[in-house]
């Protein structure tokens, strides 16, 4: 009788060996996947958390962040309440992962996967996220009832998506993310603001400049836009950013209503929205540190904590103005 040749065991334990190595090399490339579709990072490097203390929160990503301050900014601008921005902000989240994509079914494209072909828009415009977000709106102050309808109807009414219910499951993140991004929920929403190797334009100037995209205009309004073939009217009042700028500093004054005129919000609400509207922003236009009402968030490893100001805080709280420290 021949004795097993000593070979085989080898050749099996490698054959394992290698498709036990096939096997992680297909879920990492799953997972990539993923992340892409989703939006999703290993870094996230923004979290907002729930105001009622029931542990809720989300993570999501600087890129995220800049494009959900924008939905929420002209939202408020356009005196929409933070019930439609939740759903707006629900939709941007399943049509593209609040990535401004440029591909899509078909040709959609952007925030909202708006299709230039259906009278959305140019691919120009469409791109545009504070065109994309005001064109939500537009449709969505169209839709009767909305505040009252669910999530998912509204959103629907508006997107006349091939798969309706899948609005539903971002609601709860949405409802956390328009929190914070109206300014209903104070220093719940913060960045490890690490700054972006790519932002285009940095400093005083360029926050300045991204105030008023996102606050300080209607872009409807001055592309001539449509819906239903009626013009899409301009907000009354206008709404408006005044910022003034001092070395490294941008200072924006909230009190009296001069931020974001949206009927109903009081001087706390404008005044957290843009604070935390620059924490959102501060990785791509390099924002060191915001203040407000006693409270100061700085960039830094530590995620960037909201905590109890110093100095200058009280001044800063009784002048109703939000300070921008930017990194040059």
């Amino acid at each position: 009788m021949s004795e097993p040749s000593p070979t085989r065991p080898k050749r099996r334990g490698r054959l394992f060996r290698f498709g036990a190595a096939l096997l992680v090399l297909c879920g990492v490339a799953a997972y990539l996947v993923v992340q892409y579709v989703t939006g999703g990072g290993g870094a996230r490097g923004c979290k907002v958390v729930s105001a009622s203390g029931d542990g809720a929160s989300y993570e999501f990503t600087p890129e995220q962040a800049v494009n959900a301050a924008t939905i929420a900014a002209v939202g408020t601008g356009r005196g929409m309440p933070e019930r439609a921005v939740t759903i707006a902000l629900a939709t941007a989240l399943q049509e593209s992962g609040l990535r401004n994509i440029e591909h899509g079914d078909r040709d959609s494209l952007g925030l909202f996967q708006q299709r230039p072909s259906q009278g959305w828009g140019t691919e120009r415009q469409i791109m545009d996220p504070a065109y994309a977000s005001g064109m939500f709106y537009a449709h969505l102050a169209r839709v009767p009832d909305y505040t009252g309808l669910p999530l998912t109807v509204a959103a629907q009414r508006v997107q006349r998506s091939g798969y309706p219910e899948a609005y539903a499951k971002h609601e709860p993140d949405a409802t956390l993310l328009a929190a914070a991004l109206t300014g209903r929920a104070a220093a719940t929403l913060t960045c490890d603001g690490r700054p972006e190797r790519t932002a285009s334009a940095t400093g005083p100037g360029a926050v300045r400049t991204a105030l008023v995209r996102d606050f300080g205009r209607d872009a409807l309004q001055e592309t001539g836009a449509e819906v239903g073939g009626t013009p899409v009217p301009t907000p009354s009042p206008a709404p408006s950013v005044t910022a003034t700028a001092h070395g490294r500093t941008v200072t924006v004054p909230v009190a009296g209503g001069t931020h974001a005129a949206s009927a109903g919000r009081d001087e706390r609400e404008r005044g957290w929205q843009v604070a935390q509207w620059a924490v959102a922003n501060s990785a791509a236009l390099h924002i060191q540190r915001v203040s407000y009402a006693g409270r100061e968030w700085a960039a830094g490893s530590g995620g960037g904590e909201w905590r109890t100001a110093g100095g200058t805080a009280g001044a800063e709280r009784s002048a109703g103005t939000v300070r921008i420290v930017t990194g040059q």
